[in-house]
Parts: structure tokens; C-alpha cells; sequence
């Protein structure tokens, strides 16, 4: 009986605390989140093109 009552608390436990850290991480994310005009958002973007390109654009 105290073994199954342990494996109920601790999935009760697992499942109430799992999504708190994810709610955590994803809110430490959203802190550090870079403010930029949109001129900078648009050459961030497009880091991944050659130069060349991203003057045709």
C-alpha cells in the first residue's frame, strides 16, 4: 500500500512540476528577447544569405 501511494505522489509530483519548469524556461527565454527596429530585424533574418543577395533584396 506505502509503495503505491509513493508512486501516485510522485506522479502527481512529476506532473504538476514538468510543465512549471517548462513554463519557467520558456518565460527565461521571453526575458532576454533582443528589442530592434525593423530595419535590424531584417538583416538579422537574413544572416544567412551571401552579401551579394541580400543587396539585390
Amino acid at each position: 500500500m506505502a509503495e503505491g501511494a509513493a508512486v501516485l505522489v510522485s506522479v502527481l509530483l512529476f506532473g504538476v512540476g514538468a510543465p512549471l519548469v517548462l513554463y519557467w524556461l520558456v518565460r527565461a527565454e521571453r526575458a532576454d528577447r533582443e528589442v530592434m527596429d525593423r530595419e535590424a530585424a531584417e538583416r538579422t533574418a537574413r544572416r544567412d544569405l551571401p552579401d551579394d543577395e541580400r543587396d539585390r533584396r
